[in-house]
């Protein structure tokens, strides 16, 4: 079926996030469904069972499903999704800001959203939503008459992905908070991940875009250098740029001054000072009242494992269990060792996603953790096995049943904790035990 046909299926859909499914366990009652492919399953099998539970139509590529006529079958449904993104992403007049980097995107994404909608009705990616699916379902949630502005997070493991993206969300605006060590299996290489990253800059300086830019990031600024002109660069994190706070303190939180202001946060780290700037220096573009700019940075409180702090009786727990990357694990175990404690300890897991440079770059985790000198370390999984060398006194889990048995015989008391490792590793569920 022609895109066109299946933009006005689409439409009659209803609004927002409620026209699109891809999940028969999550299917809005006249929505259509797009029967994707995964590793582990295929989803033109559950066509007909969306159809059941209340879905108008099923997108399929599989013509032995495509039995009645609220069966569309296209040539791949993936592309479909994505080409549906594109052909609703033309009827937006209102400012598109996308950002991508190496760590803090979504945090940057939250911040940047709340600062926005003190003015403006702002939509943003939803959770983790980053990728070739995700961002195509974030374009096709925005109901048209009730948006002003759309913040949309890109992520990527290989070089081409961002670019790709770009052609689905078109965006108008840009920003990338850092270049670092991530996802080097698919990037292969520190360079690999410029050229990735830039891949955004790219886009926005062939459509003549603004792209906001940390003016004491020198890796981005060489970024920039190399590009051809952009519509318009704004800088942020500079004394030359307004506004232009000033950090004053981060134990635990991060405070910063603006004049004869002072804010403070609920965000952990030197790091996130960054996000907050580039919050700012966005909100002060985009006209939206300073005074209400600080409020929405003030009462923004991460959750889903990001920089969160826990308390459990006596210990203060940071929990920082989302992500972890070699640039990620450095920033947060930096921060952590500045912390004013009686006592500190830190739960460690794989940093994954490193192909052939884990061995070396867990061995340098060692040393970092060693220059720390925290009070006990417990290192879980795999590649982590590599920091022992420079960690004689850690104690090591292969397994996290071990990990929790060993955390539940050892009670901690007055002790800050810093858990933290890549996704896959699951590190939240210590939490429970401390």
């Amino acid at each position: 079926m022609d895109i066109s046909k299946i933009y006005d299926l689409f439409l009659g859909a209803g609004h927002g996030s409620g026209r699109i499914s891809t999940d028969t366990r999550h299917l809005p009652q006249g929505c259509l469904f797009f029967a994707l492919k995964g590793d582990h399953f295929d989803g033109n099998q559950f066509a007909a069972q969306a159809l059941e539970k209340g879905a108008a139509y099923a997108v399929v590529d599989d013509p032995a499903v495509a039995t009645s006529d609220r069966v569309i079958l296209v040539d791949n449904v993936l592309e479909a999704l994505q080409e549906l993104a594109r052909v609703h992403r033309k009827t937006f007049s209102f400012p598109v800001i996308a950002l991508t980097g190496s760590n803090g995107k979504t945090t940057t994404k939250e911040l940047i959203t709340c600062v926005l909608s003190a003015r403006y009705r702002t939509v943003s990616t939803k959770g983790n939503l980053n990728n070739h699916i995700g961002v195509p379902l974030t374009i096709l949630s925005v109901d048209t008459d009730t948006t002003d502005m759309l913040v949309v997070e890109m992520g990527a493991n290989h070089e081409k992905e961002i670019a790709l993206l770009c052609t689905i969300a078109q965006p108008t605006h840009g920003l990338i908070t850092n270049i670092g060590k991530a996802h080097l299996e698919g990037f292969g290489s520190l360079d690999g991940v410029k050229r990735a990253k830039g891949e955004l800059y790219d886009y926005l300086s062939k459509k003549k875009g603004t792209i906001f830019v940390n003016a004491a990031n020198e890796t981005l600024m060489e970024l920039v250098s190399k590009r051809r002109a952009f519509g318009d660069i704004v800088f942020y994190n500079s004394e030359s740029t307004a506004p232009n706070p000033i950090m004053i303190g981060q134990t635990p939180f991060v405070t910063y001054s603006i004049g004869d202001l002072v804010v403070s946060t609920h965000l952990v780290g030197e790091y996130n000072f960054n996000n907050i700037c580039a919050a700012l220096r966005i909100g002060a573009y985009f006209e939206v009242p300073e005074d209400q700019a600080h409020r929405a940075i003030s009462d923004y409180t991460p959750d889903n494992n990001r920089s969160q702090i826990v308390q459990r009786n006596t210990n203060t727990i940071l929990l920082d269990a989302y992500n972890a990357n070699p640039s990620s694990m450095a920033a947060a175990l930096e921060n952590f060792s500045k912390m004013d404690a009686e006592r500190k300890m830190v739960i460690l897991g794989d940093m994954l996603e490193l192909g052939n440079e884990s061995k070396s770059e867990h061995e340098l985790l060692g040393d970092l953790i060693a220059r720390g000198a925290f009070d006990v370390v417990l290192l879980f999984g795999k590649e982590i096995a590599h920091a022992l060398r420079s960690l004689p006194k850690a104690y090591y889990f292969p397994d996290k049943f071990s990990l929790h048995n060993w955390i539940m015989d050892n009670p901690q008391q007055h002790t800050h904790v810093l858990v933290k490792g890549s996704r896959g590793m699951g590190l939240e569920s210590v939490v429970n035990f401390l």
